[in-house]
């Protein structure tokens, strides 16, 4: 089979947009290449109209401008942002050694020793943007990302405010479930520092323990658990770990322990290594005003016209080996939140295939050029199931289909991907050697 040298490609500027490496309520990433350099980039992606609809141009300005500010080996560097009549590109670093959450699905929990060096790097992350007034509000796992050296790097600090109330505390209620402190599911307000010490408390005892803390199918016997701190330490868990954890995990605000406190722990320094930080550079942020102010001229445009198409090189990184039986993955004893199909018929019909199998599932779905997303009517265990999709063209009869979860549990995901199979087996393409596919 032939693999045609993509024709059509999506540019924003002097960069050029790849695959979506990550999607949320309010923005998108894409991984992208610079066309003079050919250094590799993510770029988030935030509609312009919601923000000035929501009015939250002045709060996101000083955020973005907060996180440029930020020059830290463990937290994700930002460095531009340019924008479009509807869009706002921000250009971030680009890691490219997964989630930290791909390493438990994959091998399980981690070594005490191993787990630790990930806290460290997170608590002085997390130290850093404190002192700078940044608070995460969604540390978890799947934000937490590692770069080729293993070098872990926070990200996403999309949920971050700067807004208080007169009396100094955060009042919005956000962030997964699970790693949420207690005074963050009550309406009396709380403060953004000791509530990100309490979500890395729960990543730790997910990195040792390859489980969750708190973890109940039923929405209020979960904050019953996270409220009174009802967990207990896996046998195998060292004393030292076992005296932090609960130490972090204190229900009270008031007398949980403070990152100087931890940085005093006997089980927490030791192998600590201090950050290295790079020579500082003078950050300029006239391109911030620049994306947002009135003025038309430093705006650029993004063009996309039919499916994007896709080279041999990215058609062979997307799959497991070099043939096309695995662009229809078998592989469910991972904990997988994406999933990809290949198919001859054309893109047009495939995107008409999609939603008429999905409307009956219960889910609704939103359609844009060749990218779909569909949200489920029920709320499970994490919310509404999200699905996003996307047709990628292969060849001039050869599409591949990427779908991965956005919102919701992954369980869910593998039991909704089953049901959704069976739909669409008229339209997947198969070989002689690959007649019974299936998710």
């Amino acid at each position: 089979m032939s693999v045609k040298v993509p024709a059509t490609r999506t540019r924003v500027g002097r960069y050029e947009l790849g695959k979506t490496i990550g999607e949320g309520s309010f923005a998108k990433v894409k991984f992208a290449k610079h066309l003079d350099s050919g250094d590799s980039f993510a770029i988030k992606i935030i509609d312009r109209h919601h923000v000035l609809r929501h009015k939250m141009v002045e709060q996101i300005k000083r955020e973005i401008s907060t996180m440029k500010l930020i020059k830290h080996p463990n937290v994700i560097k930002i460095f531009e942002v340019i924008a479009s009549k509807t869009k706002i590109y921000i250009v971030l670093e680009f890691v490219d050694g997964g989630e930290l959450f791909d390493e438990i699905a994959k091998h399980g929990r981690l070594r005490e020793d191993d787990a630790r060096r990930y806290f460290q790097q997170l608590i002085d992350a997390v130290d850093y943007c404190h002192s700078r007034g940044v608070y995460h509000r969604d540390l978890k796992p799947e934000n937490l990302l590692l770069d080729t050296y293993g070098v872990l790097k926070v990200s996403d600090f999309g949920l971050s405010t700067f807004s208080k109330k007169e009396d100094g505390l955060l009042h919005t209620a956000c962030g997964t479930p699970n790693y949420v402190a207690p005074e963050v599911l009550t309406d009396n307000g709380y403060d953004g520092t000791s509530s990100d010490i309490w979500s890395c408390g729960v990543i730790l005892f997910v990195l040792m323990a390859g489980y969750l803390p708190f973890d109940e199918a039923n929405l209020i016997a979960l904050y019953r658990k996270i409220c009174n701190a009802d967990f207990a330490c896996p046998s195998w868990f060292s004393s030292g770990a076992k005296n932090l954890i609960k130490r972090i995990l204190d229900p009270s605000p008031l007398t949980r322990i403070t990152i100087p406190e931890i940085r005093e722990d006997e089980w927490f320094k030791k192998g600590y290594r201090p950050p290295r930080f790079e020579q500082e550079e003078e950050v300029n942020l006239d391109d911030i005003d620049a994306a947002f102010n009135d003025s038309q001229e430093h705006l650029v445009t993004e063009r996309k016209e039919r499916p994007e198409s896709m080279n041999a090189f990215e058609l062979i990184s997307r799959s497991q080996s070099f043939n096309l039986e695995s662009l229809f993955e078998k592989q469910m004893d991972l904990v997988k939140r994406e999933t990809r199909f290949a198919s001859q018929h054309p893109a047009n019909e495939i995107m008409s295939k999609i939603e008429e199998t999905a409307k009956p599932l219960g889910f609704n779905v939103h359609k844009r050029n060749y990218k779909m997303k569909l949200r489920g009517d029920k709320t499970g265990r994490k919310g509404h199931l999200s699905v996003a999709t996307e047709v990628f063209e292969v060849a001039p009869s050869l599409h591949m289909v990427e779908l991965r979860k956005i919102g919701g549990d992954t369980l869910e995901f593998h039991k909704f991907y089953k049901s959704f199979s069976s739909g669409l087996k008229d339209i997947v393409w198969q070989s002689d050697e690959t007649a019974d596919l299936s998710f």
